[in-house]
């Protein structure tokens, strides 16, 4: 029997594990104009760092910390995303945009490396070992598409002095790969419920990726807080924008049926009145109604058992005027006036919300949600025509009435030579402010041809109603023809430009990738020259051939041909039996 002072010991040490290995998870849904619906899913889960040395995995996934340790990685950041965010319908990012990527797959980390060459070798096993582990083609991030950022990153988590000297920060991203359901799986797989229950239950591959707009986190920080073991925290996050309309159609609905209700829905106008409501007519009503069901294609199969009970699984953000129906049983809070719902379900049944039609205000018209101001727009496009030279032309916004202030950072293929002496700013909106005022600082590292792509880092200032245009010129190499894709026509993709937040708050965003067009050799060249020479070589060769080899006499001195004398013979005595008869 143990003594209580054993007993008081061991339970001392099971409330230590209990505070330090901890699991949360919600899902946060906001309807947005148009018939489109923002699902934030989120999942933290933390594990002390003594344990984690140990190698003591409860609720962090062993697959993904083995490989952390055996690449001395210290802070780890990973995105799949697909689509575009539409600020100017639907508003400020989530997560004040960090929890977003670029097209494509993104990843940066910081790793425990003395030299920048041991970060190298560190950096390439990290990306094989991830490759493996997510389905995904990161191995392919070589050196040609890996920067090491100055002033666009910083890090998250909290890190003692003592490593912050050996830490080296590096960024890689593939602007072509494409997220599928291959990379979905291995996502739910480091969830301690899978996607057995709880909202991991709602994440359907068909339904993930038939939204206008989707991405995936994953994020590894250690976190220390005043008077407490400092932990190992694992983020993943999923945002998707799903259109309502398209979630609720029939799958045997004819494409026929689909544009014609399109072409209803085209005439529709929104009017903005005072105040934070967005006021819209009666045909904008189209997808503000809907079911959890019918959103994800299933219903939520209870709780995970192993998340935190004081943490709502489900979060609604609407009107406190609208009407929500949820399944019974499930015990509903409010908070922020009424505006945010959320709903504790029942362990071990299904669970459902339904969402009302908004009521009429007289008039015919509705009352919904506006968005929220994002605090920059940015848009990138290419400019110039020719298969030589080309420009960039990047159109930063500020809505504001404050000054914001930001980096912009671009990472761009070797084969995309930029002239920096062209780099230029023009601003419109405040005639106050010139030009130079703009740019406050410059980083730049120039590309090596089949070595390492071209790094640009601007430190930009923009003046509160401006819009600030900025642009270069850059010259198209010709590649080998061995180093050209299957579909070169299509063009090679560039990826988008990352930018940064400084003041008057953090944030990140992103722009959309590019698509440049390179110099295209004729493909069919190399066939036509190969069977071109070997026509040639083969009649050269056949003639000469015989030549050497086949000797030349007479026809009388040739000698006599047997098979030739015998078809005679036996034509001979065909002809003389057909004539008996």
């Amino acid at each position: 029997m143990l003594s209580p002072v054993t007993t008081l010991v061991l339970l001392l040490h099971a409330a230590v594990l209990a505070s330090a290995a901890e699991y949360y998870e919600q899902l946060n849904l906001r309807p947005l104009p148009l018939s489109s619906l923002l699902a934030s899913f989120n999942f933290r889960s933390t594990t002390s760092v003594s344990d984690f040395d140990s190698h003591n995995f409860r609720l962090f996934p062993r697959s993904l910390g083995q490989i952390l340790q055996h690449a001395g990685t210290r802070e780890l950041h990973l995105r799949f995303t697909l689509g575009r965010w539409d600020a100017e319908k639907w508003g400020a990012r989530p997560w004040d945009g960090t929890r977003e990527g670029g097209t494509g797959v993104e990843l940066w980390a910081w790793l425990d490396a003395e030299t920048d060459e041991a970060a190298d070798e560190q950096w390439l096993t990290l990306t094989n070992a991830l490759s493996g582990l997510f389905c995904a083609s990161l191995n392919f991030i070589d050196e040609t598409r890996t920067i090491r950022p100055v002033m666009s990153f910083q890090p998250e988590g909290h890190h003692p002095n003592t490593t912050l000297s050996n830490m080296r920060l590096l960024h890689g991203v593939l602007p072509h790969e494409v997220v599928c359901t291959e990379n979905l799986t291995p996502f739910l797989k480091l969830l301690p419920c899978k996607g057995k229950a709880g909202i991991a239950s709602l994440l359907d591959g068909h339904k993930l990726f038939d939204a206008s707009f989707q991405s995936m986190a994953i994020d590894v920080k250690p976190v220390c807080l005043p008077g407490a073991e400092c932990v190992l925290e694992l983020e993943e996050t999923v945002d998707m924008v799903l259109d309502i309309n398209r979630s609720k159609r029939p799958q045997s609905e004819s494409p026929a049926s689909r544009s014609t209700s399109n072409k209803a829905n085209a005439g529709i106008q929104t009017t903005l009145s005072p105040g934070r409501r967005l006021r819209m007519s009666s045909n904008h009503l189209e997808g503000q109604d809907w079911t959890l069901s019918q959103v994800f294609g299933r219903p939520m199969q209870g709780t995970c058992p192993l998340t935190d009970a004081d943490v709502p699984p489900v979060c609604l953000h609407i009107p406190e005027s609208r009407k929500v129906l949820s399944t019974e049983g499930a015990r509903e809070t409010r908070s922020n006036g009424g505006s945010t719902r959320c709903y504790h379900p029942t362990p071990d049944s299904e669970f459902t919300l339904e969402l009302t039609k908004p009521e009429s205000l007289g008039d015919g018209v509705q009352e919904l949600v506006e968005p929220e101001t994002p605090l920059l727009f940015a848009e990138r496009s290419f400019t110039g025509h020719g298969q030589e030279h080309g420009g960039v032309q990047a159109i930063l916004t500020n809505p504001g009435a404050h000054e914001v202030e930001f980096v912009y950072m671009e990472s761009l293929p070797w084969f995309m030579r930029i002239y920096l002496h062209t780099l230029s700013t023009r601003i419109s909106g405040s005639p106050a402010n010139t030009s130079s005022d703009i740019i406050k600082e410059i980083y730049y590292r120039p590309a090596l041809d089949r070595v390492r792509g071209t790094q640009l880092e601007l430190l930009v200032r923009i003046p509160p109603h401006c819009t600030v245009f900025l642009t270069y010129d850059f010259e198209k190499s010709i590649l080998r023809y061995t180093e050209y894709p299957p579909d070169a026509n299509r063009g090679f993709d560039v990826a988008a430009a990352v930018i940064t937040t400084l003041r008057p708050k953090v944030m990140n965003l992103r722009t959309t990738s590019l698509l440049l067009y390179l110099p295209t050799p004729d493909f069919s060249m190399p066939y036509n020259v190969i069977i071109f020479t070997s026509t040639a070589i083969a009649l050269s060769f056949g003639g000469l051939y015989n030549i050497l080899v086949r000797r030349f006499v007479g026809a009388d001195e040739a000698p006599p041909n047997k098979l030739k004398a015998k078809l005679g013979q036996l034509g001979a005595l065909l002809k003389s039996r057909l004539g008996r008869k």
